[in-house]
């Protein structure tokens, strides 16, 4: 019986690894369509007579010591008219000091704080987010964390192509800049590697993205209006994805633009990391299960190995194994240092074979209950939304 479990494990070790083989074939035609659409993309302004005004929507709660400057990209655009309105839940926040210093800096620039007192959900951001609205004076917003740093044509990339009315968001990817802790590293890498990496084979497989990500959402008030506003999606906790489903579900486009924004990753200890992965993990269960689930079968170097060791190493498993490692590293440099333009990833390329396997373990661990730890507070997740369990 054991010669034929064995035998059994071997041949399905040997699909999942021609599956990932397969995968990370998509990953890097994904991409490449993708360089080619950013090298002939313009930058013009495609709005018939002038750049609509803006208005950027930023949650804050606390501080970091790479916010201000972060923050500070927003006040540096080449855009004829915005304004940037920060939102806080107490007056006491220490952000609150960040965004009196970008007003003192940027006087010219129309900026305001906004208190957002009341709990509506047990999404704290998307809260304050219904209580910010109804101060932004613009038909067109844009949202993103308080962690994203822009380019001084972030603004003009992103909003032009709400120019046409089929369009009804705009997203982009992100890249991570990692602390210097193991699990900052870790977090980055899977960011600019597998994360987009994910998002564009999505885009290729699916004819286009039909969900947003939190580092830039960029969309009209009134198509807000029409899929519930954001009071609709106070306990949702992927809040971004959600809002992209919706508008995707009225039948307008969701564009994933060229420009890709950074994010500043966290001094993580490992046990932060886990924790945070496992959020996210549970949150994409949770959003898009069938997706998720087919994920299983991009681990290429975990089933590599378990075919190495189910067929006793046998010579033929090296070259397999070896195969499925160069397409891997192959897709970790084409989307993560040439899409991403994440100038970190060679460096922490050797980091890849224990992030795929504690990928995998995460990918495993997610299936095995629905709570999920943010912000120090425990929650049970259903249908995405949160219901508190602890205080």
């Amino acid at each position: 019986m054991l010669p034929h479990i064995i035998k059994l494990i071997q041949i399905v070790a040997v699909l999942g690894t021609l599956s990932s083989i397969g995968y990370y074939l998509m990953c890097l035609l994904s991409a490449a369509k993708f360089l080619r659409e950013r090298k002939t993309s313009t930058t013009g302004n495609r709005f018939p007579e002038t750049s609509p005004p803006v208005s950027i929507l930023k949650p804050l709660k606390g501080t970091d010591p790479e916010m201000y400057e972060s923050l500070r990209s927003h006040c540096l655009q080449d855009y004829p008219e915005y304004e940037i309105l920060f939102g806080i839940k107490d007056a006491n926040d220490p952000a609150s000091e960040t965004v009196a210093r970008l007003k003192a800096e940027f006087p010219q620039r129309f900026i305001r704080l906004v208190m957002c007192p009341e709990n509506l959900g047990a999404n704290i951001k998307v809260s304050n987010l219904a209580q910010m609205l109804p101060r932004a004076r613009y038909e067109f917003l844009i949202v993103n964390d308080s962690d994203i740093r822009v380019e001084p044509d972030y603004l003009r990339r992103i909003i032009s192509p709400l120019a046409d009315p089929k369009v009804g968001m705009v997203t982009c990817l992100y890249r991570g800049v990692p602390a210097r802790t193991f699990g900052a590293r870790l977090e980055s890498l899977g960011i600019s590697t597998d994360f987009s990496a994910g998002v564009l084979v999505a885009r290729q497989v699916e004819g286009g993205i039909r969900f947003g990500l939190g580092s830039t959402l960029a969309f009209r008030r009134h198509d807000l209006e029409a899929i519930g506003g954001f009071q609709s999606f106070v306990d949702h906790l992927a809040d971004d994805y959600e809002i992209g489903s919706r508008i995707a579900a009225r039948g307008l486009e969701v564009k994933l633009s060229e420009t890709v924004v950074e994010t500043f990753v966290p001094p993580y200890s490992v046990r932060e990391f886990l924790l945070h992965q496992l959020r996210w993990a549970r949150s994409v269960r949770d959003s898009r299960p069938w997706g998720y689930l087919g994920l299983g079968l991009t681990f290429g170097l975990v089933w590599g190995l378990l075919t190495l060791i189910s067929a006793h190493a046998a010579a033929w498993t090296w070259t397999l194994l070896a195969a499925t490692l160069a397409m891997r590293m192959a897709v970790a440099i084409v989307v993560g240092f040439l899409v991403s333009r994440d100038r970190h990833v060679l460096g922490l390329l050797w980091l890849i074979p224990f992030r795929d396997l504690i990928a995998a373990l995460l990918w495993i661990a997610s299936f095995t209950g629905h709570t999920v730890a943010w912000r120090g507070v425990a929650f049970r997740l259903k249908d995405g939304k949160l219901a508190r369990i602890s205080s």
